[in-house]
Order: structure tokens, then C-alpha cells, then sequence
């Protein structure tokens, strides 16, 4: 049996250097994302503008990173939305069809949660297939 190498990877610029973890793990033909906030490219703010712009923030840097591996959102499999308040789960949906419009939608759950990173409003990670 062949082990399956484990790459991790970092560099889009979407994150400051000197975090403790990784923009993602390859595995195989599978690309794990770490959370992304709406935070500006390169550092830890998130940008003005409450659930909307965040969500939007979130979803561009999802792509940076992925360009950064070789792939596009069209290569996504599976997202996973955390919301600091369920509320603004019907603002995020808007954001969220209107990035993928007239692309394919991968797989999706959404869940709140009691506190994300530097007081977000979301995070999400997701799952691509190279």
C-alpha cells in the first residue's frame, strides 16, 4: 500500500506570515482550506461593513488561496459556514449565490457558533478536489 503525501501550504498572501497553522493541507487529490475570515489580504483586519462585506472578504480570499494551489472555486466539493449569530444566515446566502452565480455549488452546511477569530461574523473552510 502507497501512503498518500500530505502537503501543507501557505504563501497566498491572504495571511500574515507567523501564523500556527497552514492555508491548507493537500492530501492526495483532496485540498483542505483552513477557515477563512473577512479579513483584508496580509493582515488580521477584517473588513468594514458588517455580515455582507465579511462574507464577500471571506469568499475572495477562499479564492486567492485556491489560485494559489492551481485550482478555481469550480473546484470546490464542500464548504463549511460558521456564523457568529444564525441571523445573518439569510444575508450570507445572498453573498454566497451571488459569488457562485452561473457556477456549480459544492456541497454546504452552515452552523452557528459562539465566538470565531477576531470577532468575525464568519468563517468558512472548505474542501477542493484537484
Amino acid at each position: 500500500m502507497t501512503a498518500t503525501k500530505i502537503e501543507r501550504f501557505a504563501g497566498s498572501g491572504v495571511l500574515p506570515a507567523g501564523l500556527p497553522f497552514p492555508e491548507g493541507t493537500a492530501a492526495g487529490p483532496l485540498v483542505f482550506l483552513s477557515g477563512q475570515l473577512g479579513n483584508l489580504p496580509g493582515t488580521l483586519t477584517l473588513v468594514p461593513g458588517g455580515i455582507r462585506a465579511e462574507a464577500r472578504q471571506a469568499l475572495d480570499n477562499v479564492a486567492t488561496v485556491l489560485r494559489s494551489q492551481g485550482l478555481d472555486v469550480d473546484r470546490l466539493v464542500r464548504c463549511t459556514v460558521m456564523l457568529a449569530d444564525m441571523a445573518d444566515w439569510p444575508a450570507f446566502n445572498e453573498v454566497y449565490a451571488a459569488f457562485f452565480a452561473g457556477r456549480p455549488l459544492p456541497a454546504r452546511s452552515a452552523l452557528g457558533c459562539n465566538g470565531l477569530a477576531l470577532g468575525a461574523r464568519v468563517e468558512i473552510e472548505c474542501t477542493a478536489m484537484r
